[in-house]
């Protein structure tokens, strides 16, 4: 069988994805049964990690772990990547000792590379440029809440970072309208906003990209926010803040939403910056079902790319 990655989204179709998500589902269902499916027993998984993490190391560790596999945890300093081998060397040699490997980095071109070495898959676990797997739990937890994805919205608000590039790409591939209010300077990168474009137009999926937070989030049954300065943009945290207050996340940006609208984000949160206390913490908050769905949709994601299960 072909190795397979899952890098930005696009790799599983939007067939794929949206089985994925059915499937996480029955399993979410079964694990809190105390049903676990040792799909990839006997397999060992890397997770080299250089950036601090909470919900993605965790859930991948628990879920490899339920699946039956077992997981070496790999911190910056732990690797020779840091003292000088390449990234390219890395994944030849890990690729002999085991059966995938989850990457969490700065720069997009660092997966890459590994992924285009590794003779095992890759998975994207962040980077500046994409979060996949939040947006997979993100859409499962829209499945799950409203009980379908036809019809649905999601408004997002705020920096057009790599939260908000998988959101696009995702949303597309499963016809989940997206639509996204950034300020000037603070958009999407033009060229995953168009690939999303293209995609949206075989699921009949919206993409819209504007200034103005009412318009975004018009009719919208989420609404999504992320933290303002991310990991290493924390010496332009004063500017952006200045730039982002205006997509503060509070109870009036609700008035323009559906009247069911829950809240999303995808943690750690600030409140009192990006969102107000009273919305994360209230009632339309369905934040750690979300931090939660990480879990389940992260298994189905090991099994289709490791386990040998080619999805629809």
């Amino acid at each position: 069988m072909k190795k397979r990655d899952y890098l930005t989204g696009f790799e599983l179709s939007a067939a794929q994805t949206l089985e994925l998500i059915e499937e996480a589902l029955v399993q979410k269902k079964e694990t809190a049964q105390g049903k676990l499916r040792p799909a990839l027993a006997g397999k060992n998984f890397a997770l080299i990690f250089e950036k601090h993490s909470t919900r993605t190391r965790v859930s991948f560790e628990a879920g490899l772990t339920q699946l039956g596999a077992s997981t070496i945890f790999l911190a910056p300093n732990d690797t020779q990547i840091a003292r000088g081998e390449t990234p390219a060397d890395s994944a030849r040699v890990l690729s002999e000792y085991v059966d995938g490997i989850v990457v969490r980095t700065y720069a997009h071109a660092r997966v890459e590379e590994i992924a285009a070495n590794a003779s095992v898959p890759v998975i994207n676990g962040l980077t500046d440029l994409h979060h996949p797997c939040q947006a997979l739990a993100d859409f499962l937890t829209m499945r799950e809440h409203y009980g379908t994805l036809d019809g649905l919205k999601l408004a997002y608000l705020g920096d057009g970072n790599n939260v908000l590039h998988s959101l696009l790409i995702v949303g597309a591939l499963v016809g989940v309208d997206v639509s996204a209010a950034c300020p000037e300077g603070y958009r999407p990168d033009s060229g995953i906003l168009e690939q999303a474009r293209v995609s949206a137009q075989e699921s009949s999926a919206r993409i819209h990209v504007t200034e103005d937070a009412a318009e975004a989030c018009a009719g919208a049954h989420a609404v999504y926010t992320d933290v303002w300065a991310s990991m290493g943009q924390e010496d332009e945290n004063e500017r952006r803040q200045k730039a982002l207050a205006p997509y503060q996340v509070n109870e009036e940006v609700f008035r323009a939403a559906h009247e069911d609208a829950v809240f999303m984000h995808c943690l750690p949160a600030h409140r009192g910056e990006e969102v107000t206390a009273d919305v994360i913490d209230g009632p339309r908050s369905v934040v750690f079902t979300q931090a939660g769905n990480r879990l389940h949709a992260q298994k189905i994601l090991l099994q289709i790319l490791a386990g040998g299960n080619d999805g629809a």
